[in-house]
């Protein structure tokens, strides 16, 4: 339910912004001094700001998940390449020579979209709590690939879903399953981050790269060092995780200890992913 808005006797924020763009023109109203703080661009934009943006970046997206009743979530990272299992043929054949190989790989660990995409609709089909808050709401970096079939498959539930996209270098629109209202653009990586955490009661990890690695360690991090509770952290496809990190390696170094190793379970199918988070959920 969308809380009621509060009401105060001082006059609103927006009635006086329409009222200040409709003074008469003058060298004195037209300079950018004149403009209203919270309608001036510029001013916001300056480094010195910077603490003003954050907490923004941090209470936009807050405010609109409270208000559309999202209890939690289940997140989702993964690779922005994998193509889906459609398409992994066609990814290939228009590789370059040079990359075809890598292409090959990446389009056999198309499987991991199908998991995806099944995971995100077995969540997404709880029922809403009777007050009509929404449990283990599918939520990803809305963006293409793993994350674009996580919002897909809650779209085959017919449920909504979450997007955190970020601004990159090079274009990063959100990807059509995405609900609209619930889709989120960021400038800093870390309230991104944050968001992705606040609400998380189980995170799915598929095979990525740098992007997905950071989230993953600083996941495990948080876990670890009992700043955030334990939730399952699913890593998919044991084969890929085990040859790119020596979990073991780490024990066996002793710069992490043997239990943390029980901080993620390597899973292979969503119906195997989605029997651990039932059975944490049931034990919490």
């Amino acid at each position: 339910m969308t809380p009621e808005p509060r009401r105060h006797s001082l006059r609103q924020a927006d009635e006086d912004a329409r009222r200040s763009r409709e003074v008469a023109r003058t060298p004195q109203t037209e300079h950018p001094a004149y403009r209203l703080a919270f309608q001036d661009l510029d001013f916001l934009l300056r480094d010195e700001l910077r603490p003003v943006r954050l907490q923004l970046e941090l209470l936009k997206p807050e405010m609109l998940l409270h208000e559309a009743g999202i209890v939690s979530t289940f997140v989702f990272y993964g690779s922005a390449r994998i193509p889906a299992p459609e398409e992994a043929d066609a990814f290939v054949a228009c590789a370059p020579p040079e990359r075809h190989a890598a292409a090959a790989r990446l389009a056999a660990k198309s499987r991991f979209y199908a998991e995806a995409r099944r995971l995100a609709f077995l969540a997404s089909s709880c029922p809403c709590r009777a007050d009509g808050g929404r449990e283990l709401v599918v939520c990803s970096g809305g963006g293409p690939s793993i994350m674009e079939a996580a919002n897909r498959g809650a779209a085959d539930a017919g449920a909504p879903s979450i997007g955190l996209n970020v601004v990159l270098p090079h274009e990063q629109r959100p990807n059509a399953w995405v609900t609209p209202s619930l889709s989120f653009q960021f400038h800093y990586f870390a309230i991104r981050k944050m968001h992705f955490l606040m609400r998380a009661r189980a995170v799915a990890v598929f095979p990525g790269g740098y992007g997905t690695l950071d989230e993953l360690f600083e996941l495990l991090t948080l876990i670890q060092t009992g700043k955030m509770d334990p939730v399952p952290i699913l890593l998919f496809g044991r084969d890929y995780w085990e040859g790119i990190i020596n979990f073991s390696g780490l024990a066996e170094e002793g710069v992490i200890d043997p239990q943390d190793l029980s901080l993620f379970t390597f899973v292979e199918t969503a119906e195997e992913a989605w029997d651990i988070v039932c059975r944490h959920l049931a034990e919490a």
